[in-house]
């Protein structure tokens, strides 16, 4: 049997409903908790009181990795879920189901089952604050969610076998949405793999839908590293490319089979925003463009991972000159990490009044491409997206480019663009768009899964 893993805040029904499915489908039982207490002789409450959070937690991550691989049922500390590590262990081989419930039953569970509090505040108050705080690991934790609110642990437990045995979608969704994936530029084998996934005679309704939304998009990478990620990680995902000029129907598709994540591409970063729940209150409500959509318990959270992407391969630059070419919601993530870095940025674009709009948002100069020749930026980063196919020009000229400047090409398809290739013989200092590729998707998995990929390891999977 495959391993069952249960997360929530502590009082959402984790052990209760972990004996009940222990004893329905005959598998041991584990509570790592009272494992941890078994082990060191200790109350939690002691080792928290006496050695402190950080001890606890290393104590914690010890026995997440000592856990066995299958056949049984584990009921996880509250915490656990915000340690990438804890996340690596539980998540391998795993269909991790996230139970939730109302804070005021939180509150009337726990006072039956005093804790050491975790904050100075009053129960209910700490309550909100917590779930607030760990609610990004939760749902990146999550391959299903059960609300206990006003469910006993019998049905809970019920829901959770469903699940387990039948997946989410019906029969008729994963038809109509197979019909979806037809329309698209899917490659033949991925095709009849997608087809396997959805409707093959031994398909395994647990195993979850991914993929990049955008048109096009027949050309990301995505696909292929992500699939190479799950395949290390094994965890039970599929990720495919969603192609389709309307968004109206990529969101429907994917609501309808509960997909986990999606990637967002050109031309719906900002599009996408509508369709969203909620969108990150850090990044994408201020860049105005979403690359990344997290699905979890009904809800659906966008994210701007791009200008992650920019910024890490940019850090020893802070306070550079640079010019950024583009306009659009690839430009508005590099504006921000720029800016972000205390750069004297000046944005550049064919339509100079888009420029403007842009720059007046994060407070950066703007022009006409032809500036270029007046400013002599330290630092040059391509937010267009000509150098891929079909435009496969460079947004400057040879003359442009001298051997004192940075180019960071933000295309990755194909990995030297002729932006990168000119740069390159002029002696510049030259960064692919392959390096932003790789930053941005690492943040996107540790969104979609709690599981921080090691740089290394994301360059290694890149095909």
């Amino acid at each position: 049997m495959k391993r069952i893993v249960l997360t929530g805040f502590r009082g959402t029904g984790k052990t209760e409903i972990g004996r009940v499915l222990s004893s329905r489908l005959n598998a041991a039982f584990i509570d790592t908790d009272e494992l941890i207490e078994t082990r060191t002789g200790r109350s939690i409450p002691d080792i928290f009181h006496y050695e402190g959070e950080e001890r606890f937690r290393s104590i914690e991550r010890e026995v997440m990795a000592s856990l066995p691989p299958k056949d049984v049922i584990i009921s996880t500390g509250g915490g656990v879920v915000c340690d990438p590590k804890n996340m690596e262990h539980l998540r391998r081989g795993s269909s991790v189901v996230l139970l939730v419930a109302d804070i005021d039953t939180i509150e009337k569970r726990l006072l039956k089952k005093p804790r050491p509090p975790l904050t100075g505040l009053p129960l209910h108050e700490e309550i909100a604050e917590m779930m607030d705080r760990r609610r990004q690991n939760y749902y990146a934790a999550s391959d299903f969610c059960i609300d206990t609110t006003e469910t006993s642990p019998e049905v809970a437990a019920e829901k959770i076998i469903a699940l387990t045995h039948n997946g989410v979608s019906s029969q008729v969704q994963r038809n109509t949405a197979l019909a979806f994936f037809k329309t698209g530029r899917l490659p033949p084998v991925a095709l009849i793999n997608l087809t396997e996934i959805l409707t093959g005679p031994d398909r395994d309704p647990t195993t979850r839908i991914m993929g990049v939304a955008g048109y096009p998009c027949a050309h990301s990478r995505s696909p292929g590293l992500f699939n190479a990620l799950f395949d290390y990680y094994q965890l039970n995902y599929h990720y495919t490319w969603f192609e389709d000029p309307e968004l109206d129907e990529i969101m429907d598709v994917a609501r309808a089979i509960d997909v986990k994540g999606l990637s967002v591409t050109i031309p719906f970063k900002r599009d996408v925003i509508k369709y969203l729940d909620e969108i990150d209150e850090h990044a994408a409500r201020e860049i105005g463009a979403v690359n990344t959509v997290v699905f979890a318990c009904g809800t659906a959270i966008g994210y701007n991972t791009d200008w992650l992407g920019v910024r890490k391969p940019l850090v020893s630059m802070k306070g550079a000159k640079a010019v950024l070419l583009g306009a659009g919601g690839v430009a508005a993530g590099a504006a921000y990490a720029l800016t972000d870095l205390d750069m004297d940025v000046t944005i550049l674009n064919r339509t100079p009044e888009n420029a403007k709009k842009l720059a007046e948002r994060f407070g950066c100069k703007w022009g006409s491409w032809d500036e270029i020749d007046r400013i002599k930026p330290e630092l040059v980063v391509n937010a267009t997206p000509l150098g891929m196919q079909p435009d496969t020009r460079s947004p400057l000229r040879e003359d442009q480019l001298n051997e004192n400047m940075t180019v960071f090409d933000l295309v990755y398809t194909p990995p030297v663009t002729p932006l990168i290739e000119a740069a390159r013989a002029k002696g510049c200092r030259t960064i692919s768009g392959i390096e932003m590729f790789i930053e941005q998707a690492r943040e996107q998995f540790y969104l979609f899964f709690g599981i921080d990929v090691p740089a290394e390891k994301m360059r290694e999977l890149t095909v």
